[in-house]
Formats: C-alpha cells, structure tokens, sequence
C-alpha cells in the first residue's frame, strides 16, 4: 500500500492512515476519507479511539475530532480560545478530553475541548525538546531528548526514565515500545529499564503496536509481526 503515515490498525483489521493531507479508513470492503483543505498540512492523526479520531492541523493551531465514518463532530481553534495556547503535540485522553503540550507554558494538559476547560496539567515546564506524544485513556508518555516522562490523568508524574537515544515511541496497554536508530525495545508497565526487541535488522522507517502485533510499514508493505516475550 501507499501512504504517508500509517496511524494505525483496530481490532477489526480496519487500517487508518493520511496520504497527501487526508486520512483514510480502509477496510476488507470499503475506504472512505476526509481532508480539511482550509487546514492545509495534517501534522499528526491519532485513532487511538476510532469513535473520536483527533487530527492535529499545526499550522492552524486546530485540532479537528472525527466519528468512526470520518465526519467532523467538532474543531477546536486554540486561536481564539479565551486562553490562547500554542500547541505542539496531541494526542487521545478519556471521555471528551485530549492531551495537549502547550509550547508557551512548556507543560503538558488534559485539555477538554467541548467546555474548553484544562481538567488537569503538569507542575513542572519541560525545557527538553518534545520528540513525541503518544496516550491511552490512563496515561500520557511524552518523550523528550532528555527523558521518557509518564504522567497519569491528572496530570501527576509517575515515571521518569532516561532517555538513551529514543526518538519515538508506540504505547499499547501500557507497554511503551521505543525506537533508536534501526532498532525497538520495550519497556513494561512497572519496569525502569527498556528491554530490546528481537527485529533480525529489519529496517524501521514507521512502526506501531496493536494487542501483540508489531507493524512496520516501508512506505512500499506493511509488515506483520506476532509479539512474543520470554
């Protein structure tokens, strides 16, 4: 297949992924699609809950939410919010929230976007620069050049580890799957260190994790691979 990005693969098989600025469902039967062309260039697509699909729209300083048939369900402009942010990261949260880092106060937020309200937030700025968002309904892991920072939902540290190399992470019940240069390790839920994955030098240009499936997609096939841990 040719695509962009792949964001990812449901329980069901249904593939998301963006291609030119749109984003794509595809399923065994049908693909339907949807593209905002006033938002111009889709930064980041999240389908982390395919009932509320959060686009990220940088430029635009937007975040649109989508249903399962890819219609536009609500927008949130941070521009004219009566607290301005600047964001550069979203991402998934529970229920109607979705976690924010917003680039002028330097920390992360559970961001609310049909009251506009910020249900929760970090204490402390992070000065290191973000690589990468990635959240489930509990947790956020944001990873910086200096560390892996794991916040709960309100927005309370739990976890800080060292950041060796990482530049980008995939989470999947509450496994953090780390990639450096050609080469994933993963780090489970109460472990401190990262353990390596067996890949047998496979290149890694894009890769995500469903249940016990690792994918790799090469812009050209997208690779399947059965999860197994000693």
């Amino acid at each position: 297949m040719k695509a962009d990005r792949i964001v990812g693969i449901d329980n069901f098989g249904t593939i998301f992924y963006t291609k030119i600025n749109t984003i794509y469902k595809k399923n065994r039967d049908t693909t339907i699609s949807y593209n905002n062309l006033q938002l111009g260039k889709l930064t980041t697509a999240n389908s982390f809950n395919p009932l509320k699909i959060n686009l990220f729209y940088q430029d635009f300083n937007t975040v649109i939410i989508l249903d399962n048939r890819l219609a536009e369900i609500f927008k949130v402009d941070f521009n004219t919010l009566r607290s301005y942010r600047n964001i550069s990261h979203v991402s998934t949260g529970y229920d109607n929230t979705i976690w924010i880092f917003n680039q002028d106060t330097q920390l992360l937020e559970v961001f609310d976007y049909k009251t506009g309200i910020t249900k929760a937030q970090t204490l402390k700025p992070i000065d290191s620069p973000i690589l990468d968002l990635k959240s489930n309904y509990n947790y956020a892991y944001l990873l910086t050049e200096e560390a892996l920072w794991v916040y709960n939902y309100f927005g309370s540290l739990v976890k800080k580890i060292k950041n060796d190399g990482y530049t980008e992470i995939a989470e999947n019940n509450e496994v953090v799957y780390l990639k450096k240069e050609n080469t994933l390790s993963y780090l489970a839920k109460d472990a401190k260190e990262s353990i390596p994955l067996e890949t047998d030098n496979i290149l890694i240009p894009q890769f995500f994790v469903t249940n016990e499936t690792l994918y790799i997609y090469n812009f050209e096939s997208l690779q399947e691979f059965q999860i197994k841990m000693n």
